[in-house]
């Protein structure tokens, strides 16, 4: 199928890794333009050198802190124009209340909540000048299920999801679409480490990481190619009608 987004311009964020990657990877395949930002140069280089060596698209990489004000104000103008944003940069740590101390969970929102915010309000203008534009926020199951152990990210991704259909509620009239997905598990390679870890611990061998999602529907978790290729779908014409929607892909968990 063709998704009619050849030509478009996405800024995806944690675009390096994981979930962020394979986003990039995918909105590539289908002839987007990318400008990928993540903290981690390295990580950046790595993708844009695959994803020119695979696919005819500009590939562009800005190494930056997302949880800073000015940085994200800096980022927005170095991108220029965007047709596709992908808010995606971030993790909140688990722990209950009294685990989760102010300073950790304000570390933690500035990035993951305001990160979002703040770069949706930079890119938002151009958008709306232009009478288009998608944002899709990658946001976690969490904010629906609210954990007690994950407090400070079930509050956070909570916040994103009101974030996101409030803005929706009046950005139909600047001509955008403003969208969320709430990942439940999923296999990328941050989660495959703690995975190892857990497994390591509970049966003595970390190579038996897999089973750590046998209780998962399906028996597995997700992987970044399914959250990806929603997104690609969701920023295409052929979802044009589709805005203020949150969709969970947790493989239907209780």
């Amino acid at each position: 199928m063709d998704l009619q987004i050849k030509g478009k311009r996405a800024l995806v964020t944690g675009g390096g890794k994981g979930i962020g990657r394979a986003i990039a990877d995918v909105l590539a395949d289908e002839g987007c333009d990318l400008v990928l930002v993540g903290r981690e140069q390295a990580a950046l280089d790595a993708a844009a050198t695959d994803i020119r060596s695979r696919c005819q698209v500009n590939v562009e990489t800005i190494s930056a802190d997302l949880s800073e004000e000015e940085t994200v104000k800096k980022v927005a103008k170095q991108a220029g124009a965007i047709d596709i944003l992908v808010n995606n940069a971030g993790a909140i740590p688990m722990g209950n209340l009294l685990k989760v101390d102010n300073d950790t969970w304000r570390k933690a929102w500035d990035l993951k909540v305001f990160g979002y915010i703040s770069l949706s309000r930079e890119i938002y203008p151009g958008m709306a000048a232009r009478k288009s534009g998608v944002i899709i926020n990658i946001i976690g199951g969490a904010g629906e299920r609210h954990p007690a152990g994950y407090i400070a990210g079930a509050a956070g991704n909570a916040a994103l999801m009101g974030f996101t259909r409030a803005l929706a509620h009046g950005s139909h009239n600047d001509g955008i679409r403003v969208l969320g997905i709430n990942p439940g598990a999923i296999a990328t390679e941050r989660a495959e480490m703690m995975a190892r870890t857990r497994a390591q611990e509970q049966f003595g061998d970390a190579e038996r990481w897999r089973d750590m999602y046998k209780a998962n529907p399906f028996g597995r978790a997700g992987t970044p190619a399914e959250i990806a290729n929603t997104v690609a779908f969701f920023a295409s014409p052929m979802s044009g009608y589709t805005s203020g929607t949150i969709l969970t892909i947790d493989g239907g968990r209780e």
